[in-house]
């Protein structure tokens, strides 16, 4: 029997932490057969984002066309969206869907390292024509603020910025706190009727890169199998906490989180 199949749409990280590459791993790791869409390359590496290059409109949708016409697809994910043009070019594929396919927006606009992987101009492109596709949204505290359009100065913030999205069309906000402070991560689930909690310890582990990436593709692939929206944010919540706490130096920076963790602990 095939896999479930979940389609990411995003960009290629050259280093292999985050982006396309941390996605197919962790389809792979969470039992589902994962296709690509990129939409820009980058020259990537454990210190940052040396550059980055967008893929052209028609590359992109014949991309989306060869596997959703011929494979099919059961979920989607979408990170790294670069321009203001190619949120609308992936806006209108994802329209395109069999109804209903559940997607996974990452919002993602800086890399780990604080490089943008975003124009400055295109988070209002997101926010209008990315938002209402959402079955889930996964906005970290960085990237809260300018996808609601509300300025995040306090906890209360975070709530009225969910409402905010959730309003734009999105059928699930998850509100990642990795940002925060302390020594418990947080991740706060909005939904119809629903406010759910997701905690755990956080990691002493500097080497966190590709976290947002990893939960997003998690979260896609676990929808995929046929868990309901709060079970697959638990299941990632619980397979990315694991990720971190078994990430690894790689290069001279900040390593990736270590997508086979589960398999190195088996002993196998």
């Amino acid at each position: 029997m095939r896999p479930p199949r979940v389609l990411t749409i995003a960009g290629s990280d050259s280093g292999g932490g985050a982006g396309i590459q941390a996605d197919l791993k962790a389809m792979l790791a969470n039992g589902v057969h994962g296709m690509s869409v990129l939409t820009a390359i980058t020259a990537q590496n454990s210190l940052g984002v040396q550059g980055a290059w967008e893929l052209p409109a028609e590359q992109v949708r014949a991309q989306f066309r060869s596997v959703v016409d011929d494979i099919g697809v059961d979920a989607v994910k979408t990170g790294m969206l670069a321009s203001e043009s190619m949120v609308r070019v992936v806006a209108e594929l994802l329209r395109t869907l069999p109804d209903g396919v559940p997607v996974v927006v990452d919002p993602v606009s800086v890399s780990k390292h604080g490089d943008p992987l975003l124009a400055a101009d295109a988070m209002e492109a997101v926010r209008s024509d990315i938002v209402p596709l959402a079955t889930v949204l996964t906005p970290n505290l960085t990237e809260l603020g300018p996808v609601s359009g509300v300025e995040q100065r306090t906890v209360e913030d975070r709530e009225l910025a969910a409402k905010e999205l959730l309003h734009a069309g999105a059928a699930w906000v998850l509100v990642k706190g990795g940002h925060d402070e302390g020594d418990t991560s947080v991740d706060v689930l909005h939904g119809p009727g629903v406010r759910r909690a997701y905690s755990a310890a956080r990691a002493d582990n500097r080497h966190t890169h590709g976290t947002g990436c990893t939960l997003a593709s998690t979260i896609a692939s676990y929808v995929a199998r046929g868990y309901d929206v709060p079970a697959a944010v638990g299941a990632a919540k619980e397979y990315v906490t694991g990720a971190i706490e078994a990430g690894f130096a790689l290069g001279d920076g900040i390593g990736p989180v270590d997508h086979a963790w589960r398999f190195r602990g088996s002993g196998s």
